[in-house]
């Protein structure tokens, strides 16, 4: 379960393409709590780390995943938002989220308001009666 508050910002360091594909993300840490078989979210999607290296650990990729994320248009050098799953005990400082991804949304428009950007999302209307106002 995550919350949904960024706690690092990776970078694909390697991608390889096989039945799945696998991406080698460098981040700041602390290799030695990152278990082959955690979950991270990686810019919201959670994927499960599969092995590691110094400070790089990999993580794969199904051909759904890629088509249903923004997984696929990743490129070595891509910055990726990182955040680790909660354990007991952890504030709950964001809100509940699951990292699980139902679809992806089109934007529609983006305006500029005050300090702040609104933005217009356009998602599956199947989708409709699960999205907050």
């Amino acid at each position: 379960m995550f919350t949904g508050i960024v706690t690092d910002v990776g970078r694909v360091v390697a991608i390889e393409r096989g039945g799945d594909t696998t991406f080698t993300i460098e981040t700041d840490y602390d290799p030695a709590t990152i278990d082959v078989g955690a979950s991270i979210a990686h810019s919201g999607v959670c994927l499960t780390v599969v092995g590691r290296s110094g400070q790089r650990y990999a993580i794969q990729a199904s051909a759904e995943t890629l088509s249903k994320t923004t997984l696929g248009t990743w490129q070595v050098g891509t910055e990726v938002n990182l955040e680790r799953s909660l354990r007991l005990g952890d504030e709950l400082g964001g809100h509940l989220v699951f990292g699980h991804v139902d679809t992806v949304a089109r934007v529609a428009d983006r305006t500029p308001e005050g300090d702040s950007v609104r933005f217009v999302f356009e998602a599956p209307i199947r989708l409709a009666p699960y999205f907050a106002p």
